[in-house]
């Protein structure tokens, strides 16, 4: 699924950055690279994509983040893996939905 959104993010005109797991995105960071937008999954083996947001803001702050799970948001929210009001993208998500839902959140809408 990674690969795919990267392609498609990236035919739609993104600049994309792709770490196979959340050590290595933070490993990036803190080489300097600079994103406007943090897209993680939200269950991952070696850390939880809230908490990679967390270290992420740490070393951007203000940054922005778009989270995706094949869990429903209910199940995530009430088992306090994300706050109410998360950027989330449910898996299955169409290349439309994925451009959508990045404009909005680059946008704050």
């Amino acid at each position: 699924m990674r690969g795919v959104s990267v392609e498609a993010l990236r035919e739609l005109g993104y600049t994309v950055v792709s770490a196979a797991n959340p050590l290595e995105a933070l490993q990036l960071l803190d080489g300097g690279l600079s994103v406007a937008l943090l897209f993680t999954d939200v269950v991952m083996p070696s850390m939880s994509g809230h908490d990679l947001a967390v270290r992420a803001r740490e070393r951007i702050p203000g940054l922005k983040g778009l989270y995706t799970t094949g869990y429903t948001r209910n199940a995530i929210v009430h088992n306090g893996i994300l706050d109410p009001g998360t950027n989330l993208l449910p898996k299955p998500f169409s290349i439309d939905e994925l451009a959508t839902k990045v404009r909005e959140v680059l946008d704050g809408i």
